[in-house]
């Protein structure tokens, strides 16, 4: 565990002699006292709590208890003999002491990770910690495998991979972020993983009770399964370079997209999916993909992290696993029934 003293005035004691001869002790004015230890992990927590905006949140992200890191929060505090953070029953905010130390400790933990990140690299070890987030159905079919290779590869590293779908950037203590979404991220260095296609897909016995649609102008005929974190009640395609929108009537909206890959092989609809997902079932012959004339929609899957330093050895190391582990045009992909 990694921690910092700092030094206060601390009273000390001069020896005189008096005009008799006599030695004289005399305690002088203070001139330096020890700080209580201020540790390294409490100012982690520190720098969680005000970006996750509550304790409960930064306890989710740094694994630990609420009570754990209230009580590092508390212990720094102690240790600086300042109150960082004004707590209340409805919301934290910083105090004026607490904003002024902020970026002094953020400071303070990018130089620690950084420096042992350097030692390591000097060492030519690829070892450490590295905390990533991911969306949840992404990380539990692909990001998942691809990690569990790469810690077998680098066995010094230790991974703590958070997947949830609210999950947008790479602050509050995570080293990346994998994105599947369009643009940059500001402030964050965004490299290209891969690609992922969606495409409109629903089950046989759906096709052959329902009818298949030919364009968009069949879709609102049309049940349709939704994804809820997107708008439920329409689809964008691309024809070219004009963007062509369905407005469907959802029969179902769910947040899960393995729960709309399943409830389209179960017959309930049509689905727009990435096929990360679809990609098994269309290979068995569960899911058809319905071809209505666009293209299939095309994002990046992509790794964000800080741009204010230069990523680690492992960060460096995870990146290119990831690339070669997924492949451009990605495994998944292969053999699909539509041009790539």
């Amino acid at each position: 565990m990694c921690s910092f003293s700092l030094i206060q005035p601390q009273t000390r004691e001069i020896s005189m002699l008096k005009d008799d001869g006599h030695e004289q002790v005399e305690n002088v004015e203070p001139t330096f006292r020890r700080f209580r230890t201020m540790k390294l992990d409490g100012i982690a927590a520190f720098i969680a709590v005000v970006e996750a905006g509550s304790i409960n949140e930064a306890a989710r992200r740094l694994r630990l208890s609420k009570s754990a890191v209230s009580e590092r929060l508390t212990e720094l505090e102690r240790a600086l003999g300042a109150n960082l953070i004004q707590r209340n029953s409805r919301q934290l905010a910083l105090t004026e002491d607490g904003l002024a130390f902020l970026q002094r400790a953020k400071r303070i933990v990018a130089e620690a990770d950084a420096a042992a990140a350097e030692l390591a690299h000097r060492r030519g070890e690829i070892a450490g910690p590295l905390r990533i987030s991911a969306p949840r159905g992404f990380g539990d079919t692909h990001l998942g495998p691809a990690l569990y290779t790469f810690m077998e590869r680098y066995p010094e590293v230790s991974v703590t991979a958070d997947y949830d779908d609210r999950i947008g950037d790479a602050a509050g203590g995570y080293d990346a972020a994998i994105r599947i979404a369009q643009g940059e991220m500001p402030k964050l260095v965004t490299q290209t993983l891969t690609v992922s296609r969606r495409t409109l897909v629903a089950s046989p016995t759906y096709l052959a009770h329902f009818g298949r649609p030919r364009t968009i102008e069949d879709l609102p005929q049309h049940r349709a399964i939704h994804y809820m974190e997107r708008n439920p009640d329409d689809w964008s395609f691309k024809s070219g370079n004009d963007l062509l929108v369905a407005r469907v009537v959802p029969r179902l909206r769910i947040t899960s997209c393995l729960a709309m890959r399943d409830a389209a092989i179960a017959g309930l609809g049509i689905a727009s999916l990435p096929t990360f997902h679809s990609h098994q079932a269309i290979r068995s012959g569960a899911l058809e993909v319905i071809d209505i004339g666009a293209d299939p929609d095309v994002t990046p899957i992509t790794i964000a992290y800080q741009n204010d330093t230069r990523p680690s050895a492992k960060l460096t190391a995870l990146i290119e696993h990831l690339k070669r582990a997924f492949g451009n045009p990605p495994y998944w992909d292969e053999d699909l029934p539509f041009e790539r």
